[in-house]
């Protein structure tokens, strides 16, 4: 059983912050953003570039996309809440280097991340959130004062790192690749050997959009065989990636971590341990999953994510509650 963290501050704002956004909107702009909790579109998501349901913020006045953005700066750190804003302008360096090597194939559009709501704000039953478009998805459930599911959550980033013009040097997600990179740069060969389960990179998280994870039973290196500096470093990759919910909610998810025991989990790589080469990892145990790859681009884009195997989209919460929703 999952048990949802008890944040009433929390699930406050951000029923307060996707009020304030919906009653801004027209009648026609909250028939296209607003669907029942109980419908498929809620449990369907993916990080490419594609059309959308949802209310993309092209289509929003200024207000309103300030709204908008305020319920992803509910559920966020101010770090976390920048990555994401940093996601979105990649399309503006993108978009350019595609045309520069003749490889259009879409409208790189910040204005193309879409919002949907589930259900009622602050109502009585669970609600939920979601944001979403080219290498960013937040999937939010909230029920009272409960944030019931926080996953999917998914960062990306093409270019991994900007190589040229204003934005040259920048990394959105370094801190997730040097600290794994440091990890694996510390264990010793037998380590190393036990932690390498492909020989190449994946091309994609092997998960991809599953609205169900499918995995094979751990794999890889057991934590319980890491030394204390390198569990050290495995919980800081851990924390990289909680630690983007705001504070309150993502100390009661890594304290259920750690009081799961870091040893039930599993340290599994893909590919050379060099940032220029083609790379993989994943750390996985019972119902925690993180997945990271940068395979596309000669090793220049990344796709990660974080997942609650058993309660993305607060499937166990939910089936706890005997609630009859048909969401799996």
């Amino acid at each position: 059983m999952t048990v949802a963290p008890t944040s009433p501050i929390a699930a406050e704002q951000m029923a307060g912050a996707c009020a304030r956004f919906l009653e801004s909107l027209s009648p026609g702009q909250r028939e296209r953003t607003t669907y029942s909790y109980e419908d498929g579109e809620r449990v369907f998501w993916y990080y490419p570039p594609l059309n959308r349901h949802g209310l993309p913020l092209r289509d929003m006045e200024p207000n309103q996309q300030a709204l908008a953005n305020a319920i992803i700066a509910s559920a966020l750190t101010d770090d976390a809440y920048e990555k994401a804003g940093q996601i979105t302008d990649l399309e503006t360096v993108l978009g350019p280097l595609e045309a520069e090597r003749g490889e259009v194939t879409w409208d790189r559009d910040p204005g193309l991340y879409y919002f949907t709501v589930f259900g009622e704000p602050g109502g009585e039953g669970p609600w939920g959130w979601k944001a979403e478009g080219h290498h960013l998805s937040l999937n939010f459930s909230i029920w009272g004062d409960q944030i019931i599911s926080t996953t999917p959550f998914f960062f990306g980033s093409n270019p991994a790192e900007v190589r040229t013009g204003p934005k040259a040097g920048r990394r959105i997600l370094a801190r997730s690749e040097d600290l794994a990179l440091e990890l694996m740069s510390d264990l010793d060969a037998t380590q190393k050997s036990k932690a390498t389960i492909y020989d190449e990179a994946p091309r994609d998280i092997v998960t991809y959009n599953a609205t169900r994870v499918s995995l094979p039973q751990e794999e890889g290196l057991p934590v319980s065989k890491m030394n204390g500096a390198q569990k050290e470093m495995l919980m800081a990759l851990v924390t990289e990636y909680v630690g983007r919910l705001r504070s309150e909610v993502a100390e009661q998810k890594l304290q259920a971590v750690t009081e799961s025991g870091l040893d039930r989990l599993y340290w599994a790589w893909g590919g050379p341990v060099d940032r220029t080469e083609k790379h993989y990892y994943r750390i996985h145990g019972g119902s925690f999953l993180v997945e990271f790859d940068n395979w596309q681009n000669d090793a220049n884009h990344i796709h990660s994510v974080w997942r609650d195997v058993e309660n993305d989209f607060a499937t166990d919460v939910l089936r706890e509650h005997l609630v009859g929703y048909h969401i799996i």
